[in-house]
């Protein structure tokens, strides 16, 4: 009981801080005082602004915003949102572009469940709608999941990318962004031996954890200084009476949010300074970089306690994808089974969340795939989230990626019949080969019938 009057404490903190930044607004912008020269007046109402919207965010799910994109025939086209698969704790979703003809890329966007929505990937897909048909995992925020529902680690987020990739088909290409790169990679092995038709033809792993001791960040330090048990009487609490979650066991948003933050504590504190000058001076918009910003960047959501969890004892502690060693569902996921789907992992130089060398370390584990189907990129200058929404993706990571795309468009094609053939084991079609054996050896027997292979046929023959 002590956990739900924490997580109502903490959403007590936040509505009170919410509602102080809209009083504040409210009572400097009384036109009596308009009166005063006083600049502490116009400072009060703008950081009364600044503080209320800030606040209010980070209980909003934010909308995706894309209403139309250009097409090739000059034209803007009406994009819709609609739900290809739906689930308890999480949707594959299409951005439909309406009236215009089927493009050929089909793109799986997997979005990370780290304390942010789906949405946080809004720049990506805008990006990627033009020159392909988009599909993203829009996972659902804990505390409107009904205890009913059951729980969720990440053996159900594996197996929900696993039914999401059957659903699209094998001309899908995913991309997985930071948290879920371990996870998709270990779906793809997981179909590459229980249904290895149904393989994504491509798969692009950016700025994923796939070995977390490969370098160290703030986020490995962290998973190594702190005990399960610590982790589980901090971090861990019951959704309290607000939500459909009530009693729910969830690791909140806000305290992700609050970890994030800390981080780059400096540089978070002088953005908000310098937005309150820009407010008190006019000079602030609605949609400015700012807003644009933290209003993605302060909307938290809660994960399951089982899958927050599992992810730092499995992935982060355990090492189970770097080791090869990840189990789903009883069975053993060997991510050498994976030899038709082409890789590639993406870097940044200056990423303080997944340094380079833990995502690149996935091309060592993939011993089943040729080299011709493993490629990497790492992007210099670039932090973690510009290389996947920021200027990195869009002028140089972008094109690098759709050029993978294409380059690997017709190998899976080629490499399936090769597999079928390989895959045949039936009775029928062991006894059709050896009648079809002495037809085939008794012309190389004659036909090497000269000289010294003679006498080594008649041998066998007799």
């Amino acid at each position: 009981m002590r956990y739900m009057a924490t997580y109502d404490l903490m959403e007590t903190m936040r509505n009170t801080n919410q509602w102080l930044g809209a009083s504040a607004k409210a009572f400097a912008s009384y036109p009596g005082l308009a009166l005063s020269p006083n600049p502490m007046v116009q400072w009060v109402a703008a950081w009364g602004e600044v503080t209320e919207r800030s606040f209010a965010r980070m209980v909003a799910k934010p909308d995706w915003g894309i209403h139309s994109i250009p097409s090739d025939d000059g034209r803007d086209h009406i994009v819709s949102v609609e739900p290809v698969v739906e689930r308890p704790f999480g949707d594959l979703i299409r951005f439909h572009v309406q009236g215009r003809p089927e493009k050929k890329r089909k793109v799986m966007l997997v979005a990370p469940m780290s304390g942010h929505y789906a949405t946080l990937l809004r720049s990506t897909v805008a990006s990627l709608l033009p020159d392909a048909e988009v599909y993203i995992t829009d996972w659902h925020n804990a505390r409107d999941i009904p205890v009913s529902a059951g729980k969720f680690d990440i053996e159900d987020y594996t197996l929900y990318l696993v039914d999401f990739m059957r659903e699209l088909g094998p001309d899908t290409n995913v991309i997985a962004v930071c948290q879920p790169a371990p996870l998709a990679l270990a779906a793809t092995a997981y179909l590459a031996a229980e249904d290895p038709k149904a393989q994504p033809r491509t798969l692009t792993l950016i700025g994923g954890p796939i070995d977390p001791d490969a370098a160290a960040t703030d986020v490995t330090d962290f998973g190594r200084r702190i005990t399960m048990g610590q982790l589980e009487e901090t971090a861990i609490q019951r959704v309290g009476f607000k939500y459909k979650g009530v009693g729910r066991m969830v690791y909140p948003g806000l305290l992700q949010l609050a970890s994030f933050m800390s981080m780059n504590g400096e540089r978070h504190s002088k953005a908000f300074q310098d937005q309150i000058l820009r407010v008190t001076k006019g000079e602030a918009a609605d949609h400015d970089p700012h807003n644009r910003f933290y209003d993605e960047y302060l909307a938290v959501m809660d994960m399951t306690a089982e899958f927050y969890l599992s992810t730092v004892e499995r992935i982060f502690k355990g090492g189970e994808i770097a080791r090869n060693a990840f189990v789903v569902n009883g069975k053993k996921v060997d991510i050498s089974a994976i030899t038709s789907v082409a890789v590639k992992t993406v870097e940044g130089s200056k990423d303080d969340i997944s340094a380079p060398g833990q995502c690149v370390a996935a091309l060592d584990l993939l011993t089943g795939l040729p080299d011709s189907k493993k490629a990497s990129h790492l992007e210099q200058g670039a932090g973690h989230y510009g290389i996947f929404a920021g200027k990195s993706w869009r002028n140089n990571i972008r094109p690098l990626v759709l050029d993978f795309i294409d380059a690997n468009a017709e190998q899976p094609k080629k490499a399936a019949p090769e597999k079928a053939k390989s895959n045949v084991t039936p009775i029928k079609a062991e006894l059709a080969r050896e009648k079809k054996a002495p037809a085939k050896t008794k012309p190389k027997t004659t036909a090497k019938s000269q000289g010294k292979s003679k006498p080594r046929n008649t041998g066998k023959s007799a």
